[in-house]
């Protein structure tokens, strides 16, 4: 993980610079002469959380999406429907593809996989 380093010498913030000539990173003091070799290549990471509301309304959102294939061949356990979409992906911590339905009822929007 990428953390803010300060100087040695005078305690400002350290910017990462390249060294071209020696293929590195470095960081070095805008202040002062000193810099130092970087112990990873990681200049800085945005790590993106989302809250239980965002993913739903992404699920929500993919039942009116006109790209993706429907399928009249499978029933809403939830509310009956007989219509929903499908799509591929990658379950959390599963690994190959898993299929998810969407129900297309926009009152329902239940979820599940096959």
């Amino acid at each position: 993980m990428s953390t803010m380093k300060f100087c040695r010498e005078c305690n400002n913030i350290l910017y990462p610079r390249e060294d071209r000539e020696q293929k590195k990173l470095l960081f070095a003091c805008r202040n002062c002469e000193h810099q130092e070799v970087a112990d990873n290549n990681c200049v800085y990471r945005n790590e993106v959380h989302h809250t239980a509301a965002e993913r739903t309304q992404v699920l929500q959102d993919v039942a009116g999406d006109p790209t993706l294939p429907r399928t009249k061949t499978v029933k809403c356990a939830q509310c009956g429907h007989p219509e929903a979409v499908f799509f591929q992906a990658t379950a959390r911590g599963e690994e190959g593809m898993t299929l998810f339905f969407v129900c297309c009822n926009t009152n329902c929007g239940y979820r599940w996989r096959d």
